[in-house]
């Protein structure tokens, strides 16, 4: 919808506001001298010059800059002028360079902040044994009586944990078994106690074991929701970590493999596009971690030593 393109645009536009205004104070607040300060790309919406600076909002909302008067023909200033940013010494440049990608870091910390202490974190609440979500329709599981919603605790007298693993644990012995019965202990809503059920799995062209089910994690989703601010400050720091390692880790699978992974690069109209859909299908949660995710995003690439990047300045 409209609505939901339009926050999403708004997001995206206050990601990138927050990017450009870490370059801008770190400027001002040594004296550099800036001559542009833009939010988006393309033709002005509303322009001011000040006295030193000119301030523009433009009408594609996807972009911005911070421009210093160091290589323009008409700068007013001498060349050997020291608030110009090309006279300053490397660490000066590097304050300035680096604090696009600082207050992603610091925005996203505090997106995370909010989220764990307002709406809390979404987490899987593990139990015991794997759950039936579906039976194909030559399921050799259905012929012996299994159903869907079974949560099945153990296999051939071996309890599962309560764990995102007990789904390989569940096919790897299945696999193992062959045309071998395989023995299910079985809990069924509505029944008190467990079902013993023996399953001879159909077999593969290279023998493995089959019985024709689709399985999940027994888990529930539950938020959790900082008891007070020193424990919030804990769960958004480690959830900054576990996002950045995902981030980081489709970079380098988009280098180390670019033919497997070049599918899943997405320009701004794409990302717009997810977080229209998260907008329209999700509650705040989703919303805090769109934000994250893209500020997580813009830092990890802007750190990268390429041409037209920050890192590429440095």
């Amino acid at each position: 919808s409209a609505a939901s393109t339009a926050e999403a645009i708004a997001v995206l536009a206050s990601i990138i506001f927050v990017h450009e205004c870490g370059h801008f104070f770190a400027a001002r607040l040594q004296n550099i001298h800036v001559s542009k300060f833009s939010v988006g790309f393309g033709p002005n919406l509303l322009s001011y010059q000040g006295p030193e600076v000119e301030y523009s909002l433009r009408a594609i909302p996807l972009g911005g800059f911070v421009a210093f008067p160091d290589d323009d023909p008409d700068c007013p200033y001498p060349e050997d002028d020291p608030d110009l940013l090309r006279n300053r010494p490397m660490k000066d440049r590097a304050i300035v360079i680096g604090a696009g990608v600082t207050a992603n870091v610091l925005f996203a910390l505090a997106i995370l902040f909010t989220q764990v202490n307002t709406v809390g974190f979404s987490q899987q609440d593990y139990q015991p044994g794997v759950k039936v979500s579906q039976l194909l329709s030559t399921s050799a599981a259905r012929e012996y009586g299994v159903q869907v919603g079974d949560v099945i605790t153990a296999v051939n007298g071996e309890k599962l944990a309560a764990s995102g693993q007990s789904v390989n644990a569940v096919v790897e012995r299945v696999k193992a078994s062959g045309a071998s019965a395989v023995h299910f202990d079985i809990t069924r809503r509505g029944q008190e106690g467990s079902v013993g059920i023996d399953v001879t799995p159909n077999t593969s062209p290279g023998g493995e074991g089959r019985i024709g089910v689709q399985l999940e994690a027994n888990a529930e989703i539950i938020k959790r929701i900082a008891a007070n601010p020193r424990e919030g400050a804990v769960l958004a720091g480690r959830e900054f970590v576990r996002l950045t390692s995902v981030v980081s880790g489709s970079l380098f699978s988009l280098v180390s493999n670019f033919e497997a992974a070049k599918e899943n690069v997405s320009g701004p109209i794409a990302i717009v596009g997810v977080g229209a859909q998260v907008m329209r299908t999700s509650d705040l949660s989703g919303l805090y971690q769109f934000a994250s995710v893209i500020n997580i995003n813009l830092a990890v690439v802007n750190i990268l030593p390429l041409p037209a990047l920050d890192g590429g300045f440095l």
